[in-house]
């Protein structure tokens, strides 16, 4: 599965698709995994790098400083000059907007590890993506939306997924590697945890979008007018992200981790914030959201052989 884990996330969301598709009854049962699956997920890929690496990664000041611009410097200028030819409607601007200004925490170190980036220093970076996210994020609604869109979305709803699914997987990764460190059954538990990547992050893909295909019905129209913004977002921030490498003059791995954390954003986490908005925002963003991560999916197994080139070792 590891030699071709690309290949086995694809047919995931193809399944997903399929059976949201086939089964739409099993959309509601599903929503409810989302965040279990998600959170062992996190917990998996929080155990892939030992504390002492975290705490050292985190001290590169460049390749973070490189993080921090091309996500919250780059991107919103990209979706300032996008933002006035979005479609008019107010909900679906809002699951936009949602989606492109937060950067992925999650199965943006799977591909970046995958292109041969810095997946270790990209993972350090992690909670500091989402604590900058929930901070700036809603200034960042108001400055689009104004004051009276932007006061839909709640600190309550992103507060409890980031303890759910940042705070806890970490505690339970950090305890789990002192655990290992000191007991040989603790050692087995840590590698047979690590051995479930690659299942893990296909059953994400799979709960996430059979769960909310099925909200698609009768929307088709409005999320195929955002399909287009998400295809040249991914295209326009691979190619900013590999000038923002060259700016810091960062090394090919790390260049490959900045590339990939500004091209892939973060709907997966954010999906129980959208859930919690109130009336027609909750039935249009989540959809919005995984269209997204239809598009974004896609992208990445192109991304995974065009990165290396773009960013090359010599």
């Amino acid at each position: 599965m590891e030699r071709h884990q690309v290949a086995v996330y694809v047919a995931a969301v193809a399944a997903g698709v399929l059976c949201g598709l086939a089964v739409p009854s099993v959309g509601p049962g599903l929503s409810w995994t989302v965040t279990p699956v998600l959170g062992a997920l996190l917990y998996v890929t929080f155990l892939q790098v030992p504390v002492a690496d975290l705490v050292r990664s985190l001290r590169a000041g460049r390749f973070l400083a490189a993080v921090l611009v091309v996500n919250f410097v780059v991107v919103p200028l990209v979706v300032v000059a996008a933002f006035p030819f979005f479609p008019a409607d107010q909900a679906l601007r809002l699951g936009m907007l949602l989606v492109l200004l937060a950067p992925c925490v999650d199965y943006v170190i799977v591909f970046s590890r995958l292109a041969g980036g810095s997946a270790d220093r990209l993972l350090a970076a992690t909670p500091l993506l989402l604590v900058a996210q929930m901070a700036l994020l809603p200034l960042l609604l108001w400055a689009f939306l104004g004051p009276g869109l932007a006061d839909v979305v709640e600190a309550g709803p992103f507060v409890e997924a980031f303890v759910t699914l940042i705070v806890v997987p970490l505690a339970l990764a950090w305890a789990t590697q002192a655990w290992a460190r000191r007991r040989p059954v603790g050692r087995r538990v840590a590698d047979g945890a690590g051995a479930v990547m690659v299942p893990l992050m296909a059953a994400t893909l799979f709960v996430v979008t059979a769960s909310q295909i099925p909200l698609l019905d009768g929307r088709l129209g409005e999320v195929a007018g955002a399909l287009p913004f998400f295809v040249g977002f991914l295209v326009v921030m691979v190619f900013a992200g590999r000038l923002v490498a060259r700016m810091f003059r960062l090394g090919a791995a790390e260049g490959r981790a900045v590339v990939f954390t500004g091209a892939t954003r973060n709907g997966l986490v954010l999906l129980p914030l959208a859930l919690a908005l109130p009336g027609e925002h909750a039935a249009v963003a989540p959809v919005v959201m995984v269209s997204q991560t239809l598009v974004e999916v896609v992208g990445m197994v192109v991304c995974v052989r065009l990165v290396p080139r773009l960013v090359p070792s010599h």
